[in-house]
């Protein structure tokens, strides 16, 4: 049974102008265009300026949004950001976006949630929306994570970029846009995937505490194509839908091998799969809004599919929901 009284309205992205290429990288460390096609699918990421920073592109992503469906925020009460990378511990992005648009009365808070939080995002809108507690919230997952990349390390500065995307979810009585939604932590790989702060170690083993992002790929990689296929079929049939039903499996665009890995396992194959990876790399939060601007750029989302959007990543977390994309097609 469906409980939602929330749709997402309005979507916009913005990736920063400077492109890193795999010929680039070449020029960095050992490494070479065919064997990070071969192991990732990427071929090109964006990264922010030395004076870019989250709360910057995030704001540019709203202004598109805002451009895009001549839609009015000032009436927005609460502002929700899942970011990694956010300039400041406090005051939050979220508070940065609400003075940058000069917003009068709104909430602002960020989502720690690694790559999952854009869709942590998204089921707190619904919640505080539905409940009649908030009517107009904005969802935003933004990372600049060429920030906290070591690119002296190969296995991991190949794979990583930058981007913003946002998404309005507003009170809708007669048509919800969110069907089900699942989420879960397996907090014991938190070792695996991690960028240090005030801690110098995890359940006694020592971090590597230079402010990088460090990742034990291999393990990720296990994790999620282990749980990822199953908890997808379980959001499916918990919801009261079948496989057929979804149009489009958004997952986040962590490495493009994982995600053809995780559709043969799972229950909606790669041709109905949305990704940003190619062009964008692994942008965490934000994957998952730039792979569907892209795909609505392509005219392949319509309005009233049904969609999976699923993010995983760092905790070791995962949250995953169901929705009814309520966004009006674009006139060409």
């Amino acid at each position: 049974m469906v409980y939602s009284k929330a749709q997402i309205t309005a979507i916009g992205t913005y990736v920063p102008e400077k492109v890193l290429t795999n010929s680039d990288l070449e020029k960095i460390v050992d490494t070479n265009d065919e064997w990070i096609v071969q192991r990732t699918g990427m071929r090109e990421r964006r990264i922010a300026g030395e004076h870019e920073y989250v709360s910057d592109i995030s704001c540019k992503a709203i202004e598109d949004m805002v451009k895009r469906y001549h839609i009015d925020i000032s009436d927005v009460d609460m502002i929700l950001v899942a970011t990694s990378t956010a300039e400041y511990t406090f005051p939050s992005a979220a508070a940065r976006i609400q003075h940058y648009f000069n917003i009068a009365q709104t909430g602002t808070m960020d989502i720690s949630a690694a790559c999952a939080g854009f869709v942590y995002g998204l089921q707190l809108a619904d919640g505080l929306v539905t409940s009649g507690m908030y009517h107009k919230v904005l969802v935003v997952g933004a990372e600049t994570l060429s920030k906290i990349t070591d690119y002296t390390d190969r296995s991991t500065c190949i794979l990583f970029g930058d981007g913003a995307g946002a998404v309005l979810v507003e009170r809708s009585e007669d048509k919800p846009g969110f069907l089900g939604s699942t989420s879960g932590t397996q907090g014991s790989g938190g070792i695996h995937l991690y960028k240090t702060a005030l801690g110098e170690q995890i359940e006694g083993q020592e971090l590597q505490k230079d402010g990088y992002l460090v990742q034990n790929g291999r393990e990720v990689y296990k994790w999620a194509v282990r749980n990822v296929p199953e908890k997808t079929r379980e959001l499916i049939h918990k919801s009261g839908l079948t496989p057929p039903d979804i149009q489009w499996f958004v997952p986040h665009s962590a490495n493009l091998r994982m995600i053809e890995s995780i559709c043969e396992k799972g229950p909606v194959p790669m041709e109905r799969t949305l990704t940003s990876v190619e062009y964008r790399g692994n942008t965490s939060a934000a994957s998952i809004p730039l792979a569907i601007q892209l795909a609505l750029d392509e005219g392949r989302v319509k309005y009233d599919d049904t969609m999976l959007l699923f993010g995983f990543g760092g905790g070791l977390t995962y949250a995953g929901s169901i929705i009814r994309w309520g966004v009006p097609d674009l006139e060409k």
